[in-house]
């Protein structure tokens, strides 16, 4: 029995154990009775390395899983989905303050179509904002000062410094992953969806 191939668009720990947590909780739906195969392969997304709007962090989501499907296809290799995930920042204006909040985004596609899902969002001090947004300094960097620590993003993450790790970078990113499958693990329901739709 051929197993059902998960392609991830990067080969950090956090994000592959992501993908790997997220598909075994839906797996029986996915793919039943066929076990899942998680390969992570590093590709670019295509976007600055912190991404600083939420059209942004989709792009380099979806860019990612498209870049990997390609480069796939080019090898002869070949995978049932290719997932890209992006984190980054999402700059909202409410009540005339600015908010800028941390998100993780996953893009899912078979080939044919794609899907996005996203975390939740943290909102982050203002004072770690304008080090990014301002000076331009790379969040897995600035996050390490403002925390006094080093590595964090292949560890807890910023989510995980920010919360106290009640949500790790990981938890952060499974969550979006599972909003990314669930048009291919609830079929049934988004096909009813589209069909009411006329589509």
């Amino acid at each position: 029995m051929n197993p059902c191939r998960i392609a991830v668009g990067s080969t950090r720990r956090p994000k592959l154990q992501a993908v790997q947590e997220a598909t075994a909780s839906f797996a029986a739906k996915l793919s039943p009775g066929v076990p899942l195969e998680i390969q992570g392969h590093e590709v670019e997304s295509g976007v600055s390395h912190t991404p600083s709007s939420r059209e942004e962090l989709m792009q380099g989501a979806r860019q990612r899983a498209e870049a990997l499907n390609k480069l796939l296809a080019e090898s002869g290799e070949r995978a049932d989905y290719c997932v890209g995930l992006e984190g980054g920042l999402d700059v909202a204006v409410e009540n005339g303050t600015r908010h800028v909040f941390l998100e993780s985004w996953a893009y899912v596609t078979d080939g044919s179509r794609g899907h996005f899902g996203c975390s939740g969002s943290i909102e982050i001090p203002e004072l770690l904002a304008e080090e990014v947004l301002s000076r331009g300094t790379e969040l897995s960097i600035a996050i390490d000062r403002y925390a006094g620590a080093v590595g964090i993003r292949d560890g807890q993450g910023a989510w995980g410094v920010l919360s106290d790790n009640l949500v790790t970078r990981q938890e952060s990113f499974r969550l979006a992953v599972v909003a990314a499958f669930a048009p291919f693990y609830n079929v049934k329901m988004y096909r009813a969806a589209a069909d009411a739709a006329g589509m």
